[in-house]
């Protein structure tokens, strides 16, 4: 099986990143259920505004989305800002949206069978409000959420410590990246034996 994270941060590389620290703990834990993974830092990319699957003019989607529809499980990690996901995370979603009329020969999107997972940080309370903005894009355009579809980290309101600063991953923390990437790579191989039916 395999599984791509779409790191969401508004920080190109090769500066630090929250939502790309947690990103790479919970591959580590999709590597632990023998699940092959990439991490894909968009906006190192030059993806397009729009909802297509191709912007034209050297957009940089086509070939993301060509690992999206690859992976069997998608994560999308993302910081909270104004108690918002990214505008980043927020174009990913838009990009996404193409798939609602990309099917297969069943009628069926192409993101049907695929699982989605949501990795939020931030250092205001919000981790609650950005993932259920999240889940409800990624179940929109078709991906399937497992219980506890969800790990994040937000420090204290009016505190300028950022996750990666950390000494120590949070008990709590790494307790809910191990849940998410259990539940989510169970429920991937059941819909890889076992597909939806179409309409």
């Amino acid at each position: 099986m395999r599984a791509l994270a779409l790191v969401c941060t508004l920080s190109a590389s090769p500066a630090r990143s929250s939502s790309h620290h947690l990103a790479q703990q919970v591959m580590s834990q999709f590597a632990r259920h023998e699940v092959k993974g990439e991490i894909v830092r968009i906006v190192d990319h030059d993806v397009r505004p729009g909802i297509g699957t191709d912007m034209g003019d050297g957009d940089a989607w086509p070939a993301i989305r060509e690992k999206v529809l690859a992976a069997d499980i998608l994560l999308i990690a993302t910081p909270i800002w104004l108690g918002h996901p990214s505008s980043v995370c927020q174009k990913v979603l838009e990009r996404l949206n193409a798939e609602s009329s990309e099917t297969d020969d069943q009628g069926r999107p192409h993101t049907y069978g695929k699982v989605a997972a949501v990795a939020v940080v931030g250092n205001e309370d919000g981790a609650h409000k950005v993932s259920a903005d999240v889940f409800q894009g990624l179940n929109d355009v078709g991906f399937s959420l497992t219980p506890g579809a969800v790990t994040y980290w937000v420090g204290e309101a009016m505190h300028g410590t950022d996750y990666q600063d950390l000494d120590e991953t949070p008990d709590a923390v790494d307790s809910t990246t191990k849940t998410l990437a259990a539940n989510a790579v169970h429920l991937a191989r059941l819909l890889a034996d076992r597909p939806y039916p179409p309409a």
